[in-house]
């Protein structure tokens, strides 16, 4: 288990990192999201030994200790892949796999080289030389790279990033899958809701150099602690609930995703149409509601200054207040 307590990082009287503790289960993946600047990349630093922090930090019963300690940064067990790739330009594919790896056993070394690079989807370019490679082919060997040694602990910072989006999907489950299957505890630092949703056991919401938010990714998304959190998830409204309910005093205003809101026929609230993006299987429709902003989806596009009425569900509403 991973173990983080009470960690504090800055320079002179500004710090970066503020208090924080919290535990990974060995083999768990946990996603880290927040606006820019939070503190996503320090919080992996420091876990990585790159940092010295008031706290402790624990990877079972070893105390992970900083560079105030280690003359070289970092622990065996513990890979970190940022988002400089740190690749050899000269060296082939291959080469930049297996760099680490022994040479004593040239047959199982090369066969280790050929999985991790079909992992990746890379073996095709074995031969070619890094630095006639794209972003997102050197992030991909990058990635192969860190786990030609299987660590105990990797830790990702937006590994995707540089990837094409037909071709990250079936990165992403190649390699959580792998992960899941050697039992290799993950911390992925993402920008990408679908890091944080889709493969994750459990989520950290990172704000000021804080966590405000922890839970698995159903918790919270369903039942968002703020609308900041909400947000890190895609478009989300927060509306005075007396748009909706004008005659029950209830809390102020409640968080609602797009999709939460369906367009009306006779009943509902009426709202003015600004704009309509299509998004493929619906439109996201951006309109007006008493001069507030709101957002909701439809099968078809609107016109903007068409005047319709939009509907949320009454028990969601309610329970969503509930939970905030």
């Amino acid at each position: 288990m991973l173990k983080v307590k009470k960690i504090s990082f800055g320079y002179s009287k500004k710090l970066f990192i503020k208090n924080l503790s919290f535990n990974v289960q060995k083999g768990e993946n946990v996603s880290i999201i927040g606006a820019s600047g939070c503190g996503k990349s320090t919080l992996l630093q420091i876990i990585y030994g790159l940092h010295h922090v008031k706290g402790q930090i624990f990877w079972n019963e070893k105390e992970l200790l900083g560079p105030n300690f280690n003359i070289v940064p970092g622990e065996e067990f513990i890979k970190y892949l940022t988002q400089d790739f740190d690749l050899m330009p000269p060296l082939t594919v291959a080469e930049n796999v297996g760099k680490f790896l022994s040479n004593m056993y040239p047959r199982k070394k090369q066969q280790r080289v050929k999985e991790l690079l079909e992992l990746v989807e890379m073996a095709d370019m074995a031969k070619v030389k890094a630095k006639f490679l794209s972003g997102g082919q050197q992030q991909r060997v990058a990635l192969a790279r860190v786990l030609a040694k299987p660590p105990e602990i990797l830790l990702l910072d937006e590994p995707f990033s540089h990837i094409d989006h037909f071709r990250k999907n079936n990165l992403r489950r190649n390699l959580f899958s792998y992960l899941k299957a050697q039992n290799i505890t993950c911390l992925v630092a993402t920008h990408d809701s679908t890091d944080a949703l889709s493969f994750a056991d459990k989520t950290l919401a990172m704000r000021a150099g804080k966590i405000i938010a922890e839970g698995s990714p159903e918790e919270l998304y369903r039942k968002p602690k703020n609308v900041y959190v909400a947000s890190l998830f895609g478009e989300v409204n927060e509306l005075p609930t007396k748009q909706f309910f004008p005659h029950e005093r209830l809390g102020e205003k409640v968080i609602l995703y797009p999709h939460e809101i369906e367009v009306g026929t006779s009943a509902g609230v009426e709202v003015r149409v600004k704009n309509s993006y299509f998004k493929g299987q619906h439109f996201l429709i951006e309109a007006e509601i008493n001069g507030e902003k709101i957002f909701f989806e439809s099968s078809e596009k609107l016109q903007p200054g068409r005047i319709m009425k939009v509907i949320a569900s009454e028990n969601l509403i309610r329970s969503r207040l509930g939970n905030n």
